[in-house]
């Protein structure tokens, strides 16, 4: 059926209307200013790798920044973050979720302020078979990949429930986003896949305080942490043939839960790019 000319001109209007607004839309989200401006955030291992990448952009977006590294002072300097609100660094290494969360509370007792934001970019990888895994190897995988992620959540969770705004990113590991079987890495994964239960756990139970939790699987991502030939081999098992950047992979991460409502919230999100060993 054919339109006659009042109607294709009606037409032509609603269309120039609609482009319009899609314009307006655009540069409002473009100049929005991030729910994370002028708020805490904590980033466990946020002096390298992707967790260096989340620092930065956080910093970009207005937030205050508390950083944890081993090395964290020696390896930032505060010229390095300028659209920061602030930034404190603690030099901190992981033993157990006790020691760390305790020294983690003496620092925010300095600062005088409780975090909106918790980001865990720590983890420590083991590929070793199964069978060749000791009880040490278990213990240590479990407790730094999972229970200090926990530990944080438990810890962090009623403050940001009574202010009604709370935001924690998790790092999962590679395929880590279902549960799967692997010849060479089963207790790193399993470890790993467990932040699914914890970030469905706290949207489930938080979703009307404004506290969300995402936990993103990022495939193999090019940082500091590889030697060559790793980063080769990894690369050969890419779909695209090359790493994908840390800093995009922090970015949308962090779009994920940049938004109030949460509508992510509980998602476990694989980031892989076609990754398939």
């Amino acid at each position: 059926m054919s339109l006659s000319n009042k109607e294709k001109f009606q037409y032509s209007q609603d269309m120039n209307n609609n482009n319009s607004e899609d314009i307006q839309g655009s540069i409002q989200l473009q100049n929005r200013v991030s729910t994370f401006s002028e708020r805490l955030a904590l980033v466990i291992g946020g002096s390298g790798g992707i967790g260096l990448a989340v620092s930065y952009e956080l910093a970009s977006r207005g937030a205050a920044l508390l950083i944890q590294g081993r090395r964290a002072s020696e390896k930032l300097r505060v010229d390095s973050f300028p659209k920061a609100k602030s930034l404190n660094l603690i030099d901190l290494d992981f033993s157990s979720p006790v020691q760390f969360i305790q020294a983690i509370d003496l620092r925010l007792d300095e600062i005088g302020k409780e975090p909106d934001i918790v980001v865990c970019a720590f983890g420590p990888f083991l590929e070793k078979p199964l069978k060749d895994c000791t009880t040490i190897d278990w213990e240590w995988l479990t407790l730094a990949n999972l229970a200090l992620p926990g530990a944080l959540a438990s810890r962090f969770l009623p403050s940001m429930m009574e202010r009604k705004y709370g935001r924690f990113l998790f790092f999962g590991g590679t395929r880590t986003d279902g549960i799967r079987s692997y010849k060479k890495t089963a207790t790193y994964a399993s470890s790993k896949t467990g932040l699914g239960v914890l970030a469905k756990s706290i949207a489930v139970q938080s979703a009307s305080d404004n506290v969300a939790a995402i936990v993103v699987c990022p495939g193999p991502v090019e940082t500091e942490y590889l030697d060559r030939e790793t980063k080769i081999r990894h690369a050969s098992l890419t779909a695209t043939g090359s790493l994908l950047k840390a800093n995009i992979i922090a970015k949308i991460a962090l779009d994920l839960i940049d938004s109030e409502p949460c509508i992510a919230s509980g998602a476990v999100v694989n980031l892989d790019g076609g990754f398939a060993p």
